[in-house]
């Protein structure tokens, strides 16, 4: 099969999406399939396809948000490439100016199309707005997510019951909708995979010690992933327990902003900010941790929890319905419904080092479950679905048409 994935961002960037993306490519292409990339491009005003990895690069204007580009709808230049590649179906990856050109694109050439949902909108939308027209914004932004999610496409997948539960309870959407969880490609996050040697370097660069109970948390650093709770729980915590220390790793837009409230709050020993990490070093990240910890509640999933538990480390995670399926309270980790809740799990678990181990085991048999294979298996009964359901051309019917006449005058 002849696969176009279309996505706003792609390699260099690097994200939860991106990295679904890439295991998504590879797990495909394993499979024997023809795997074909169309995205912005981050680094360059030029187009560019690279023919050997298969990616066309479409540049565009920054949009202020992050590293993302905003790209024509319909870029000409890069029509005739795509059109060489035959696809047999389009899986956009984005609602914006690279998956408006998907589906102009597919509804062109008759070419069927799948999205997927990745992104819970109205939790971004005080990036636009800066607190102002919410109410009206966020009813624009369900417009616009209806149509772009239900009107345009063939099939609709969604990772988790919270996005499904969005479209059929709140925005009332009634065609089939496939909740399929991302996978990721376990295997490179297993502990036994990292070099002692890496991590005992990364451990001297940031003063961690064996006495050090570190607890990892891998983002945006940005106001919708909530890191702000995590800052006041450590501060919380060192009073009790000293040795406790919260590594954050990620950039994002409110990074200094949040070093200088660690720093007011004397927190700078306990609390590190390593910036942003390359991607091909987060498996070593990984590896400092004792738990991973989240209280974000933007989620669609939160595909960095089941990086962690790959690594071997329980998710403490707030109780939203985002981490419901993934997190099961004394198997893998814990749900905490505010910084008491998980103030004290910690201190349990740093007390408690049998119960640390069999979560940390838990963790890693539970993260098997969302290896890439299965996560592509699953996307592709997708794929074929949307085929098989494809409506023929104008052209195709009369070709039909002539064929049968013929047929049946012979």
């Amino acid at each position: 099969m002849r696969i176009g994935i279309f996505t706003e961002t792609y390699t260099p960037y690097i994200s939860g999406l991106v990295t679904s993306e890439l295991m998504l490519k590879n797990a495909l292409e394993k499979k024997g399939h023809e795997v074909y990339v169309v995205t912005a491009n981050l680094t360059s005003s030029k187009y560019e396809y690279d023919k050997k990895e298969k990616v066309l690069r479409i540049p565009g204007i920054p949009t202020g948000i992050y590293d993302s580009r905003l790209t024509s709808i319909y870029p000409i230049k890069a029509i005739n490439t795509i059109r060489s590649w035959n696809l047999e179906v389009i899986h956009s990856q984005t609602e914006f100016a690279i998956g408006t050109f998907a589906r102009l694109f597919a509804k062109q050439y008759n070419i069927p199309i799948v999205h997927t949902y990745h992104t819970m909108y109205e939790d971004y939308v005080h990036y636009i707005t800066k607190g102002h027209f919410d109410k009206s914004s966020k009813k624009l932004l369900e417009y616009l997510t209806k149509f772009y999610c239900d009107k345009t496409i063939n099939e609709l997948i969604v990772p988790t019951k919270k996005a499904y539960d969005l479209f059929k309870e709140k925005y009332n959407v009634q065609r089939n909708i496939h909740i399929i969880p991302t996978g990721i490609e376990v295997e490179r996050f297993y502990k036994e995979k990292i070099e002692l040697k890496k991590i005992i370097k990364l451990k001297k660069q940031y003063n961690l010690s064996k006495r050090d109970f570190v607890a990892v948390f891998v983002g945006r650093i940005a106001e919708e992933k909530n890191v702000p709770f995590l800052i006041e729980l450590t501060e919380n915590l060192i009073k009790e327990k000293p040795n406790f220390k919260l590594l954050i790793i990620g950039d994002g837009p409110d990074k200094d902003t949040y070093e200088q409230i660690t720093k007011e709050k004397h927190c700078e020993k306990n609390i590190i900010f390593t910036g942003k990490v390359p991607w091909d070093d987060i498996p070593i990240y990984y590896q400092l941790g004792n738990i991973f910890i989240s209280a974000s509640q933007s989620e669609t999933q939160g595909l960095t929890i089941i990086e962690a538990m790959a690594a071997s480390l329980p998710a403490l995670c707030i109780n939203d319905e985002s981490f419901r399926d993934t997190v099961i309270d004394d198997l893998n980790g814990f749900l905490f419904k505010d910084q008491k809740t998980c103030k004290k799990i910690i201190i349990k678990l740093m007390n408690d080092k049998k119960t640390l181990v069999n979560l940390q085991n838990g963790a890693r048999n539970s993260a098997e479950m969302h290896s890439s294979k299965y996560f592509a298996e699953k996307v592709l009964d997708v794929y074929k679905l949307a085929i098989n359901n494809r409506k023929p051309s104008y052209k195709e019917k009369i070709t039909n048409l002539f064929r049968k006449v013929f047929s049946w005058k012979n």
